[in-house]
């Protein structure tokens, strides 16, 4: 048995030697690494990385340890954005856009995220969850130990309170840190077409009223485009979250360039998320503002489109960048972080240490919780995925495979 193969065996502490880190630390180097490593965990925290042969005598003469046999051990990976608690699937629609259909055409026929607001109305808590464990699942089978997971196929208040409660219970029933995002601001509702403001006051305010009385809420999250929610809808929004005490985040400048993410800035936010028609105002405003740029490979391979996110003019304004799946039911039906990592690198030419940071250390940012995990630094919660490769960059350059060996969370072991 392994020294880590249960949380109270976790908790009295154990070294991993013989291994190479990839630490991800901020100002070690493009990915962090220590050749030669050894990793020491207490209470389900890390309290060494670093140098086998700086390792204190104090750790290795009273503790189990394990032989990694030269395995990579990185944090393990962080999914910053997915849609992962929804009803139904959008995979007829996916067969009528292979038969030339188009939008209004599949909105005709009842398609689109009517279908998956549809749906999502038609479970429970329960339902939900269930629904959400397969993919919640695909996850965690590639190492990943933080997801995101955000309301928005509701649109109305108790369906969307519904939503972040599975993804309460999520964490409830996976070995996995789940932070929810209201995003009631996603679309607006058949019902409410020619009543936005109502929709804003009665659902979108009030219900986040409800999430954040009932401890649901992490983050508040909205849609600005031409075809959801405007700017000034969005500040409304965002007025609210702030005087609740709750980050926000966007999704900014995927269709077309409304300023989104340069409001988003505005108020602090964690992310703004897409930004394929991002400004270099925009840009600006994220650098002095702190906010990471979210990037989703996944919906603009499924969307076909052709215009990337500026990723160069990110890099040189030294704004930090993210990848993270996307995953929803109609346009990015992603559940795997490697796939993420590949798309990143392949059509949007983002390098392997950024796709690497991308998925650990920056995504953990985007959610507000580097100082909790997204690197291999003492104090920090042992979080960790350990690899057969020969180096990191076979996570970027492998399609369709997956080398993880063991993923550990909160220092216990809990697959394969």
């Amino acid at each position: 048995m392994h020294p880590f193969s249960s949380p109270e065996a976790a908790n009295s502490g154990y070294v991993l030697r013989n291994v190479r880190l990839a630490t991800m630390a901020t100002g070690a180097g493009p990915l962090g690494i220590v050749e030669n490593g050894a990793l020491v965990v207490r209470e389900g925290r890390i309290a060494y990385a670093g140098p086998a042969a700086a390792l204190p005598a104090s750790f290795h003469a009273v503790l189990p340890e394990w032989d990694g046999e030269g395995r990579w051990v990185t944090p393990a990976p962080v999914d910053c954005h997915t849609h992962l608690v929804h009803g139904g699937n959008r995979a007829r629609e996916f067969e009528m856009r292979l038969e030339g259909a188009s939008y209004e055409e599949i909105a005709r026929a009842g398609g689109g995220i009517v279908s998956s607001v549809a749906a999502t109305r038609t479970l429970d808590v329960d339902g939900l969850v269930q629904a959400a464990l397969p993919r919640l699942d695909a996850l965690l089978d590639e190492g990943v130990s933080t997801v995101e997971v955000k309301s928005g196929y509701g649109l109305d208040v108790e369906t969307e309170l519904n939503m972040l409660r599975a993804a309460r219970a999520l964490e409830r029933a996976r070995p996995v840190r789940v932070v929810t995002s209201w995003l009631a601001a996603h679309a607006l509702p058949a019902e409410y077409r020619e009543r936005r403001e109502a929709y804003l006051d009665e659902v979108v305010l009030a219900g986040l009223e409800r999430a954040h009385a009932e401890g649901l809420v992490d983050a508040v999250d909205g849609f600005c485009e031409g075809i959801a929610f405007s700017p000034v809808e969005i500040a409304r929004v965002f007025d609210r979250a702030k005087a609740l005490g709750v980050p926000v985040k966007l999704h900014a400048e995927q269709l077309s360039d409304l300023g989104g993410a340069g409001l988003a800035a505005s108020y602090g936010a964690l992310s703004a998320d897409h930004l394929e028609y991002l400004s270099l105002e925009g840009i600006t405003a994220m650098r002095e503002s702190g906010t990471v740029a979210v990037l989703l490979p996944g919906a603009f391979y499924a969307l076909r489109e052709t215009r990337k996110p500026p990723v160069e003019a990110l890099r040189i304004a030294g704004v930090p960048m993210a990848l993270a799946t996307d995953c929803n039911p109609g346009t990015s039906p992603l559940t795997s972080l490697l796939l993420t990592m590949n798309m990143g690198a392949t059509l949007f030419g983002m390098t392997v240490a950024e796709c690497l940071a991308g998925t650990t250390r920056e995504a953990a940012r985007a959610l507000g919780l580097l100082t909790e995990t997204g690197t291999l630094e003492a104090g920090k919660s042992a979080d960790l995925a350990i690899w057969t490769i020969e180096s990191p960059a076979e996570l970027v350059y492998r399609i369709g495979f997956n080398p993880l060996h063991a993923r550990i969370f909160k220092g216990a072991r809990t697959s394969p």
